[in-house]
């Protein structure tokens, strides 16, 4: 799924554990549109179970509270091995394993990917309706159930406050200081990571472009490198704990992570330039477990798999609902990073056009 790197593909297709079925006549998995086709959850989880495995990607255990979510799952639904691969994959990373893998046992039964490679990608997706459909807001989900998305943030600037002048950052404008030789850092390659592009993004209406123009974010990087500042390597929670980047441009949910590796880590979330973004799920209409995918989406939009996303940082796209009925984890809630600007949420139509930029404009920019 992720964002955070910018791995080689390389996958090794790994014969599943338990078998793949297209489903029975009391489980039309393959083509089921919502649980009720199976006879509800219970017979879903029948039909999963038989399956034996479910399989996710790029899907890393600090990524949004991956690791407790997919132990939860396991817990929950004994008899179904979770296979995670590529955890540190980026969004296009997975839709190319769909296409890749096709046909075999290794394929990806569902992916969680970034807009702007959803919906490059839809016809790839199975349409589903989860239980909780009707939290989802219209805007946030496809109305046949292609797509839906899961949780979002903020992209912020995460730092280490002993490796940077004064120990705070202020703002933008701020890392292209002498102090910052060498800490600057980007959580993917913005040409095929949604975090990344999210980055520039802000970078540019930091700097008086706009979600609509990126150019000066574009520009911003480039006066990074030219300053000595930017870190031509992918940040990650690695780099962070070994300081190779202790300035990293991250969503606010995965950025908050790193204060169990550094002490008194910070998040600046510029008011300025307030960049929010959802990522979404879809299942592979050749997905080799297409039970377990349905059922790996049910546990997600459930309370429980949507807390435990809460837990992580993230806020999850049924919160308000969550909220409302009295279901949601309120320590949880309200140990969000707080946010002071005007959000900004890149359109569709935006992130394609600046990620078209992107490809033509940011090699040169930082080579």
């Amino acid at each position: 799924m992720r964002q955070i790197g910018v791995a080689v593909l390389a996958f090794v297709v790994v014969a599943a554990c338990g078998g793949t079925s297209s489903g029975s006549a009391a489980c039309p998995a393959k083509t089921a549109k919502s649980a009720a086709d199976c006879g509800g959850i219970d017979g879903l989880y029948t039909a999963a179970k038989a399956e034996g495995q479910l399989n996710v990607i790029a899907l890393p255990p600090d990524w949004a509270n991956y690791g407790a979510i997919i132990d939860a799952f396991k817990a929950k639904y004994p008899g179904i091995k979770v296979l995670s691969t590529n955890p540190n994959g980026s969004s296009q990373e997975e839709v190319d394993a769909i296409k890749q893998l096709a046909g075999t046992s290794g394929a990806p039964d569902v992916v969680d990917v970034g807009m702007k490679v959803m919906l490059a990608n839809a016809a790839l997706f199975a349409p589903y309706k989860v239980a909780t459909w009707n939290d989802i807001l219209p805007g946030q989900k496809d109305p046949d159930g292609v797509w839906f998305q899961d949780y979002g943030g903020f992209m912020g600037i995460g730092y280490d406050p002993t490796k940077v002048p004064g120990g705070e950052i202020k703002s933008v404008a701020d890392l292209l200081g002498s102090g910052f030789k060498g800490k600057v850092a980007l959580a993917g390659d913005p040409t095929k990571s949604n975090q990344a592009l999210n980055g520039v993004i802000m970078a540019s209406v930091a700097n008086g472009g706009s979600a609509d123009d990126v150019s000066k974010g574009v520009d911003f990087f480039h006066n990074l490198k030219v300053a000595g500042n930017f870190v031509p390597v992918i940040g990650t929670a690695a780099t962070v704990k070994a300081g190779q980047t202790p300035v990293l441009f991250e969503w606010d949910y995965l950025s908050a992570s790193h204060g169990k590796d550094v002490q008194g880590w910070k998040i600046y979330v510029p008011a300025n330039a307030t960049i929010g973004g959802y990522y979404a799920q879809g299942i592979n209409k050749g997905a080799p477990h297409p039970a377990a995918a349905r059922l790996w989406e049910e546990f997600l939009y459930s309370d429980q798999g949507q807390n435990l996303w809460l837990k992580g940082g993230a806020r999850p796209v049924r919160q308000a609902a969550m909220e409302k009925s009295g279901k949601v984890d309120a320590a949880a809630a309200a140990s969000l990073p707080k946010v002071t600007g005007t959000p900004i949420f890149p359109t569709e139509a935006q992130s394609t056009a600046a990620g078209n930029y992107l490809s033509s404009k940011w090699s040169q920019a930082i080579g």
